[in-house]
């Protein structure tokens, strides 16, 4: 049986990810299959061109898809990204990016995900990537 999920829960498991927080990447929404994430973009996480590193997109959508996939795991299981593909679609600007990550199919032992990065700015919304992944479910511990 998966385990009991919610926002307040999500939001605290992005908190207690270092790398995950200091980016400042939080969780807005989630449904039974569907988490949102968004990130209000600064200096930071830009490279040397001013757009939005990929490294920064790619954590984004792999952590958001490994919320998705989480929400699915049986009780007492964590999900580790297993495989990760990402494809770039343009350079990224704007004020935020927002990831929406979706469970494909979840399985006892692996479970496939998919997720759309957008950039928002001036309420005007533009596909940046697409990533999907595998994730492995492993017994907590």
């Amino acid at each position: 049986m998966a385990q009991s999920i919610d926002l307040p829960l999500l939001t605290d498991i992005f908190a207690k990810a270092p790398f995950v927080a200091e980016l400042g990447i939080v969780p807005v929404a989630f449904s039974d299959n569907e988490i949102t994430t968004e990130l209000l973009l600064a200096p930071r996480h830009t490279q040397h061109t001013g757009v939005v590193h990929a490294g920064v997109m790619a954590t984004m959508a792999d952590h958001t898809m490994g919320a998705a996939a989480q929400a699915k795991a049986p009780a007492g299981h964590w999900v580790l990204t297993a495989e990760l593909k990402v494809s770039l679609l343009r350079a990224a600007r704007g004020e935020r990016l927002v990831c929406q990550a979706q469970v494909l199919k979840a399985g006892r032992s692996v479970t496939f995900t998919e997720a759309c990065v957008w950039t928002e700015s001036a309420g005007q919304r533009t596909l940046v990537l697409k990533a999907s992944a595998t994730m492995a479910v492993t017994a907590a511990g």
